[in-house]
């Protein structure tokens, strides 16, 4: 196997991403996807209750992620999702689904959120996507 010659730090990788999200507004905005399919609303407090944040730290991420398009927020209103935001909301968090199967599966556990959260934000499509596939052939094969 030949060595690759493009080595960069974590952060590097991060800044050659063509992703428009940061580790931390993808969690956001994966947590506000969740907590709608839950309620029809979602307030600032209620999002910083679910992340273990402080409402002004909250408040920061939401007004980054509404500039970039992908939410709907008046100060002291509800936060909603744009269609944009709908989509990617749900890449988020079937692809943290996806994960947390695999990791359960392999680790032979029922809890590795921590693990996830961790990795979940470095995976491409093409890999969650293989992952999945490996998942089904294990829980098929019942290892």
């Amino acid at each position: 196997m030949q060595e690759p010659s493009n080595f960069y730090t974590q952060k590097g990788y991060l800044q050659n991403s063509l992703n428009p999200l940061t580790p931390t507004m993808e969690d956001y905005l994966e947590m506000i996807f969740r907590m709608l399919l839950r309620s029809p609303v979602v307030r600032i407090g209620e999002l910083s209750s679910q992340l273990n944040v402080k409402p002004s730290s909250s408040t920061k991420i939401v007004q980054l992620l509404k500039e970039k398009g992908f939410i709907d927020y008046e100060q002291y209103g509800y936060v909603k999702l744009t269609k944009e935001g709908e989509e990617l909301g749900a890449y988020l968090y079937r692809r943290h689904n996806i994960l947390h199967d695999f990791f359960c599966t392999v680790n032979h556990t029922t809890n590795e959120l921590e693990l996830v959260e961790m990795v979940e934000h470095f995976i491409n499509k093409s890999t969650l996507k293989n992952l999945e596939l490996l998942t089904h052939y294990l829980h098929d094969h019942k290892y």
